[in-house]
């Protein structure tokens, strides 16, 4: 079975997303960017996104933002979140991270050996969670067409 995951990355300063981008390349996976929290709020509503990897001071939004409205999207509550930043180190910015629904909250620079491991944590993470979806629901269906064939064969009898 083929599992498409999809990585979402957001900031609004471009040298990060390539950055992102370079330490991230993987055939396993597809990077998707966004410039803006606007932008990956748009993103996930097109895009069936597995993890979240959202900076935290942008403008017009910052990330907080972006992830207190994931939070209220049942299709985007469930998505992890690791907040990314180089300005908001504070505990208190760090608390908010994780009250907001991060998962985790790492400050730049990042380093990019840790980084790659935490996102295939999560990558991993989510495939078993879609295949373990896909198992349920084909028992289902297997058991709906026993159900459905049991009934005929009463009916008959």
């Amino acid at each position: 079975m083929s599992i498409e995951q999809k990585i979402l990355i957001v900031d609004d300063y471009e040298p990060n997303l390539v950055s992102l981008e370079a330490v991230l390349d993987d055939k396993n996976w597809t990077l998707v960017k966004a410039t803006s929290g606007i932008q990956a709020l748009k993103l996930l509503l097109e895009n069936d996104v597995s993890l979240v990897l959202l900076d935290v001071q942008m403008p017009e939004m910052d990330g907080f933002e972006v992830a207190q409205m994931m939070r209220k999207n049942p299709r985007t509550q469930t998505v992890p979140i690791i907040f990314l930043t180089a300005i908001s180190k504070e505990d208190q910015y760090i608390y908010k991270g994780y009250q907001a629904g991060a998962v985790d909250y790492l400050c730049k620079p990042i380093n990019p050996t840790i980084l790659r491991s935490k996102v295939e944590f999560f990558i991993k993470l989510d495939r078993q969670k879609k295949e373990l979806e896909e198992k349920l629901l084909r028992a289902r269906e297997h058991l709906n067409a026993y159900n459905d064939s049991k009934t005929r064969t009463d009916a008959a009898s």
